[in-house]
């Protein structure tokens, strides 16, 4: 005989306790009646017969166990394991329920369910006219037959609608996150789901199987899934491979399956499963593949690979258009600077893209901060409801207010670390880390800098940034994620900063900045002074090694991107690697600016090895021709280097793009033609600014 779960509540206080203990103590721990107590005891003793355990009961005394140590270790093990379901909680029953229709929404009659939840038909009655109001939601509508029982009736588009919806009202992701990191925890973690309240309805073999096709397949897309996301992919292919192993119809439905039948993501759709129907013998109908596909498409990833992306169907070149007209809705003053900024284009690309599948096939995300989001951020968000109405009129259906809730994340992060640049250096170091660098993270830190103003200096890392250096001039680090290995005092925040939060890092700007130490203060001092001569070098490099080239006036784009890489680097390899990286940017959004008259080709790359500033013109000092150009007459060229200097090196950069648009002087100079002329106008302006830098670090 099987334990129910109240008996596995009490058998557990029993040998925890490990000594005779009353009824009344016993109904306290366990928290329910003498009565309900006394009822469950009555059959326990059957419950024991293949443990060696004896149950004995003295009026006035109690009850207590009595058997070897190591048959009540197993025991407790037994009754530990497994699932926790409460037939009287009865929330969880009708989360239940509703995943059980959704497993298997055929013709049922109530004595099915009343059976596998253990209570009355009558409960299951009303359990359903609960649940009723959720399913006509989604588009599902319960059925009932007399004589026959429930069904439940929808389209296949209703129902996938509806598994999502579940999966992201419901589903605790925590019981597969070791799967989701390493294949060495897969079963376990299987096993753990499986055993949840809501994971005890899913299939475990199917579930495990599922799983193992992933992981084998190790196809960097589907590793690259956030939590939530890859975990909502297995559970959705664990429920439609359940139902095409029983034989279930799968509703056709060919209306739109076509616009998914292309790009990446079809293919990768297709790639799992040709990997499931080898592991299950079954042969999954193509319908199946467009709604793996859909939910590819409409899932977050941690890292976005950007070649050769599309999104919905459009060229790239009107996802770029789409980008810049809502960031001239959103504000059309700093415009200009928003553009230029790579963090913010690529954070938002690598957030609409999915955002267009959702939105254009009704598929739901919750977004659990939208209240903050509204609390905390009231102007950004109003703006963002222009910007929703832009990429509204793109798509052709009203943005929920879900999404532009994350719009406001990455527009807000955006403006405020704007504003911030203009702040002063502070006088204690903090390090903000987070796994991604996108989105509420960036926040964080533009929250930090708004609330510390001169106090602090702030910078932000990937968890894979942290080195030896960093640490040694970093005071101490506030982190969203697990730091391991770290030298350095860290406070593990919310993302989004309680108050509690940032009074915890009050306490440690006022610790840091009443704690000057002399041995600090003259490494402080040689770090300064190093600091101000790497900005020095770095500036006598880009005047030094300034270039200026001209070209044929009818060369394309991507030839120019050959001729800037020959340009930039004697070595065909770099050339190579700079051409790709600033065609990739381009991709990012584009970077000729019309109303200017000019390009800005700008990127981090690895094909050079100091900050470099180049200026291309054609031949004649007219117009290019070709259209992508839209009549301009020069392009600018900005190269990072992937190194440890990024701040400065972007800094000095940064400046020269700010003259570029408000000293028309320059652009004057520049327009001539004059190699030597720009270079000294050049340095002029970047003298200005190296004497602000000593004036602001000194």
């Amino acid at each position: 005989m099987s334990f129910t779960p109240r008996t596995k509540q009490i058998l557990k206080v029993m040998l925890q306790q490990n000594q005779t203990i009353s009824i009344k103590n016993l109904a306290d721990q366990v928290g329910v009646s003498k009565r309900t107590i006394q009822r469950e005891l009555e059959y326990i003793g059957s419950s024991l017969k293949k443990y060696q355990i004896r149950f004995h009961s003295r009026t006035g005394v109690g009850v207590w166990l009595e058997g070897d140590e190591e048959e009540k270790l197993r025991l407790l093990q037994d009754i530990t394991t497994g699932d926790t379901y409460d037939v009287s909680n009865r929330e969880d029953r009708r989360k239940r329920l509703v995943l059980e229709i959704l497993k298997n929404k055929g013709l049922k009659k109530l004595f099915y369910y009343s059976s596998k939840f253990q209570v009355s038909e009558a409960t299951i009655s009303a359990d359903l006219e609960a649940v009723e109001e959720w399913l006509n939601r989604q588009g599902l509508f319960v059925v009932r037959k007399p004589g026959s029982g429930v069904e439940i009736e929808g389209s296949e588009a209703s129902y996938r609608k509806a598994i999502r919806t579940f999966i992201d009202e419901n589903m605790d992701t925590r019981v597969l996150r070791e799967a989701y990191e390493s294949d060495d925890n897969v079963r376990e973690s299987c096993d753990e789901l499986s055993q949840s309240k809501i994971g005890q309805i899913l299939n475990n073999d199917i579930l495990k199987r599922v799983v193992n096709c992933l992981m084998e397949m190790e196809d960097p897309r589907v590793m690259s899934l956030t939590e939530n996301s890859y975990i909502g992919l297995v559970i959705h292919i664990a429920i439609a491979v359940n139902r095409i192993v029983k034989n279930e119809i799968i509703e056709s439905d060919t209306r739109w399956t076509e616009e998914v039948l292309q790009g990446e993501d079809y293919e990768l759709a297709q790639k799992i499963v040709c990997e499931l129907e080898k592991e299950f013998d079954i042969d999954i109908p193509p319908l199946e593949i467009s709604y793996i596909c859909l939910h590819i498409k409409g899932a977050k990833h941690e890292r976005i690979a950007w070649e050769g992306q599309k999104s919905a169907g459009r060229e790239n070149r009107e996802l770029q258009q789409l980008i810049n007209e809502m960031i001239d809705v959103f504000d059309a003053e700093n415009s200009f600077l928003l553009k230029q900024d790579d963090e913010f284009i690529q954070g938002l690309l690598a957030h609409l893209q999915p955002t267009f599948i959702r939105i254009l096939y009704d598929m739901q995300i919750a977004n659990p901060v939208l209240e903050d989001i509204k609390k905390g951020y009231p102007d950004i968000y109003e703006r963002c409801i222009r910007v929703a109405k832009v990429l509204a009129e793109w798509i052709g259906k009203p943005v929920p207010e879900e999404e532009i809730g994350f719009l406001t994340v990455h527009f807000g992060a955006a403006m405020v670390r704007l504003e911030g640049r203009k702040e002063e250096v502070r006088n204690v170091s903090m390090g903000i880390v987070c796994s991604s660098g996108i989105g509420i993270s960036r926040l964080m830190s533009s929250k930090l800098e708004k609330a510390f103003h001169d106090r602090v200096v702030i910078t932000t890392y990937g968890k894979k940034d942290i080195t030896p250096y960093i640490i040694a001039k970093t005071d101490f680090f506030v982190s969203s994620i697990s730091l391991e290995n770290v030298d350095a005092p860290v406070l593990y925040v919310n993302p989004l900063l309680s108050e509690e939060d940032m009074e915890q890092v009050r306490k440690m700007v006022y610790r840091y900045e009443r704690m000057p130490r002399k041995d600090k203060e003259v490494t402080g001092f040689t770090q300064q002074l190093e600091e101000i001569n790497l900005v020095a070098a770095q500036i006598n490099a880009v005047i030094k090694y300034m270039e200026f080239f001209k070209v044929d006036h009818y060369i394309t784009f991507d030839e120019l991107l050959i001729a800037i890489g020959e340009k930039m680097s004697p070595y065909r390899d770099l050339g190579e690697i700079i051409r790709e990286d600033l065609q990739k940017r381009e991709m990012i959004g584009s970077q000729i600016f019309a109303e200017f008259g000019f390009a800005l080709l700008h990127t981090r790359t690895r094909g050079v090895m100091r900050p470099s500033f180049t200026i291309c013109m054609t031949k004649d000092l007219q117009s290019f021709r070709d259209p992508y150009f839209k009549n301009i007459r020069v392009v600018f060229i900005m190269l990072l280097p992937v190194d440890d200097r990024v701040r400065i090196n972007s800094e000095i950069l940064g400046y020269i793009s700010t003259i570029l648009i408000e000293d028309m002087a320059f652009m004057d100079t520049v327009l001539k033609g004059n190699k030597e002329e720009i270079r000294g106008a050049l340095s002029l302006h970047l003298k200005k600014f190296f004497n602000k830098y000593l004036s602001k670090n000194t």
